[in-house]
Parts: structure tokens; sequence; C-alpha cells
């Protein structure tokens, strides 16, 4: 029985991570087995790699660990570390150079050069280190305690106006800006490119959830979707009659569609026949959207910030639109919406009269 994309991405996750733990020091394995029921795979593979770079900080810039080898690292090592060391790291992420190898096996150094939020981002997770084993008493000292976090700018939030949408649309229909080469392309794709951009510009769903989505977790009797939640939490989202019209016309057409082996339920498919991917996903928002929007730099995320500002424009609900785009905690959502808030307090400005005219 073919896994689902979610159990796919897992296994893929976890082969990916014991790669990783092969290249840290032993009692990392420790601390992730710790946080494996309390996050997904994709987050404990974005710590591995943050902490396979703190380690190969302390063996470049740090004089006492210059000799030692990953493996030999020691708990106590972690212990002995001052909050200057920390700071030094922090400096380190600023900018660092990074020696990856070729398919040819020739070593080419690149320089990374970090944001802010991904040197915050960084930091996180070696807090999310340090915490877990000053929590299970196994050092003394929590030195990534004490750091104080980079401060983030507040960054404007991208969206498509109600008019760019509509645009959006269009140009996913008809492909009319595309380059002639695209546009070959899009002959073959334009019904299923259609109903993905509907779909997720009318549910807010994520990109992940799109793209994992099998021909069974539509529900045309409820007008919904059953997706996989970031968590492993399995909910069902409801769509319009627009998003209902352009699916059912796209599964007609998916239905005799010949999938590859292991793809033969996902729901959307790749000019290959198998279950399209998140990256091709991006690329497809990407040409279409710089041709309607091209001073807006706009991800399938954004599209998701769109539906979420509509919802939020028609409802006033913000406990609604949290729920609905599966954020955990309502703050993320009111950070998200601030502006639009800000438009409903001044609305009312006028709303209620204090004396009437006689």
């Amino acid at each position: 029985m073919a896994l689902k994309y979610h159990e796919q991405v897992d296994r893929d996750n976890t082969l990916k991570l014991r790669e990783f733990l092969s290249e840290l020091p032993s009692f990392c394995t420790t601390f992730f087995r710790g946080i494996e029921p309390r996050t997904s795979s994709r987050t404990r593979i974005a710590y591995a790699y943050d902490l396979k770079v703190f380690f190969q900080f302390l063996k470049e810039q740090n004089p006492l660990y210059k000799d030692k080898a990953f493996n030999d690292f020691s708990l106590e090592d972690i212990d002995n570390l001052t909050v200057l060391d920390l700071e030094d790291y922090m400096e380190y992420l600023k900018y660092r150079k990074r020696t990856l190898t070729d398919a040819n096996g020739n070593q080419i150094t690149t320089d990374v050069i970090n944001s802010r939020t991904a040197i915050k981002r960084k930091v996180a997770s070696l807090r999310t280190f340090y915490n877990y084993f000053y929590r299970n008493q196994l050092i003394k000292n929590n030195p990534a305690a004490l750091i104080v976090m980079p401060k983030l700018k507040d960054k404007e939030i991208v969206r498509l106006d109600t008019n760019e949408v509509a645009d959006f649309l269009d140009e996913v229909e008809t492909g009319d800006s595309l380059t002639k080469r695209q546009q070959l392309f899009h002959d073959k794709t334009e019904l299923r490119d259609t109903a993905m951009m509907t779909l997720m510009l009318g549910t807010g769903i994520r990109v992940s959830e799109c793209v994992g989505l099998n021909i069974s977790d539509v529900d045309f009797n409820n007008d919904g979707i059953h997706i996989h939640r970031k968590g492993g939490k399995e909910v069902t989202i409801y769509f319009g009659d627009e998003v209902e019209s352009i699916l059912k016309e796209y599964i007609n057409y998916r239905k005799h569609l010949i999938a590859e082996d292991g793809s033969e339920d996902a729901l959307f498919l790749s000019l290959r026949n198998k279950r399209i991917n998140v990256r091709s996903v991006e690329y497809m928002v990407k040409k279409y959207a710089k041709t309607v929007t091209p001073l807006k730099h706009i991800t399938p995320h954004k599209l998701r910030s769109t539906y979420g500002t509509n919802l939020y424009k028609e409802t006033g609900d913000i406990y609604l639109v949290a729920d609905v785009l599966g954020h955990n905690d309502v703050n993320t959502t009111k950070k998200h919406y601030a502006a639009i808030e800000d438009e409903r307090r001044r609305s009312a400005r006028n709303k209620v009269h204090l004396r009437t005219d006689d």
C-alpha cells in the first residue's frame, strides 16, 4: 500500500536526519529522540542543520576545540561554554565560509551571509538544544538562556489586492503574458494550474498541504478537502462554489491520467505524471504572478496571506481566520492582520452618535 504524502515526507526526512546524526556528536541523538514527540520531521531536520553549523563554528573559531572531531565532543564541552562564546557564534553567523563538494568530488568554497531572521532561527535552535539538556539535568549551565536575541524589523505583509487576484487567475487560465516556451507547456497544464491556484486562493491552505492532497481527500458532498496539518492534525477545510466548479472539471480530467507508481492517488500531477512537488508550485506561482504584479514578490505563502486578508475583511472574526489557517496561536494571526484591524477600528469612529439631530 502506497504511503500518504505526509508519511512519505516523514520517512524521507527521518532517513535524512540519520545522515545528519552520523556527522554530529553522539549525545545529539538523545536530544532528537527527546523532542521527536512534539516536533515535525521538517523541524528536526532544521535543528540538525543548525547544530552542524554550531559545531563547525566551535572547531573553526575556538582554539580549545580546533583538533576535535565532531564525534569527540561531549556534554561537558557544551556545559563549559559561556555567554561570550555564544555571542561569538552569533557574530560568526553574520558572515562565514562554507565548503561544499560537487558531483565530481571537487571542493567549492562559498560565502554565507545570514539575515537577522536566519541568525535568530539558528540561535533559537541552540536554545532549544541547551534547554533540553538543562531541563533533564544533564548539564549544569544554560548560557543560551541568557543570550539577547536579535531584534527583527516588522515586515510589510505582501498580498494580492482584489483586482490582482482576478488578473492573476485570468493569467493562469489564458497564459497570454507568458513566453512562447512557457505557453507550450501552459497548453498541457492550464486546467491543473487553474485548479491549484483557485484552491489555494479559495481556502488558504499551505503549499505542502496542497501537493499532499489525494483524489479521495476531496469531498464534494460537503464541499471540503481533508488535509494533514502541521503537528499531525487532520482537518477538513471547506471551499466555495468557484473552487468546487474548477475542482470538478479538473478531477474529471485527472481520472484519465495514468500516474507513475507511488503517485496513483495524488490529486495534482507533474507533466511526468508524478505527484507535483512544492518547488514546482513555487515556480508556478512566481511565473504567473510576475506578469501581473512585477513589483510584488508573490509566493504560495502570499496566496495564503491573501486568503486570510479577504476572509478577515468579510467576517471581522480573527479567531475564525486563525482556525481556518491552522494557526495554533491567535496572536500570530493578529500580528499578520494588524493593519486591517486598525482600519476596522478607524471605520468605527463615526458609528456611534452622541447627539441626535432634531
